[in-house]
């Protein structure tokens, strides 16, 4: 298979298994969207998603979030990890999306990025999710699959994001980046991976991790 063989098989497969995609932080708008990822760092969406009611039945927007202290903050988000940066991240940025902008989340990666605790991946998200915007968060399993199906070097998020910003048509970003999250959770896990099940990876994977998995 040629490379834009491996991509289009790809994408029609991950069409075919996810055509209608569900997004996995509850949220419901740009403010509760950007808190969610913010405490998705390093933490599984189900646990996210079992804490921010908690979290949005004391504050749903910027005004009442800074009501709070960093403390009741941290209180209520301690089972996601990272509580004191998380919190000092929610109070800072909500303090500045009111100075700033009108209490709304802004519609730029630009002013998103300039937000305490937000890097590129939770503004992408954001982006994408909130706005519609193309853009290409990676997650980790995005960058595992990237890597397994031989679509990046796996040096670096960014050098990943680049190669799946340049092989997938733009139109496609915001939809194949949650399929491919929903693809490696089912099929693809970085531990228990069941190759047998994993028809992508084992159609068009990377020669160097299909010899790896054979060898076990």
């Amino acid at each position: 298979m040629t490379k834009q063989e491996k991509v289009d098989f790809t994408v029609n497969k991950l069409q075919e298994l996810y055509p209608e995609i569900p997004i996995p932080l509850d949220h419901k708008d740009p403010y509760t969207l950007l808190i969610a990822v913010l405490l998705s760092a390093q933490c599984t969406d189900v646990r996210v998603n079992l804490i921010t009611p908690l979290l949005f039945a004391r504050a749903d927007n910027p005004y009442d979030m800074v009501k709070l202290t960093v403390e009741e903050i941290k209180e209520i988000i301690r089972p996601v990890g990272l509580s004191p940066m998380k919190s000092k991240g929610i109070y800072g940025l909500s303090k500045i999306l009111i100075e700033k902008h009108q209490g709304k989340v802004p519609k730029s990666f630009e002013h998103l990025e300039e937000l305490p605790a937000v890097g590129h991946k939770t503004a992408s998200v954001v982006m994408s999710q909130a706005f519609g915007v193309p853009a290409f968060p990676v997650d980790t399993h995005i960058h595992r699959l990237m890597y397994r199906w031989g679509f990046t070097n796996g040096k670096s998020v960014m050098q990943t994001e680049k190669d799946a910003k340049r092989l997938f048509k733009k139109e496609l970003w915001n939809d194949l980046h949650l399929q491919i999250i929903w693809y490696g959770r089912e099929y693809s896990p970085a531990r228990g991976w069941d190759l047998e099940k994993d028809i992508i990876t084992k159609t068009i994977g990377r020669k160097t991790v299909l010899k790896a998995y054979y060898k076990k």
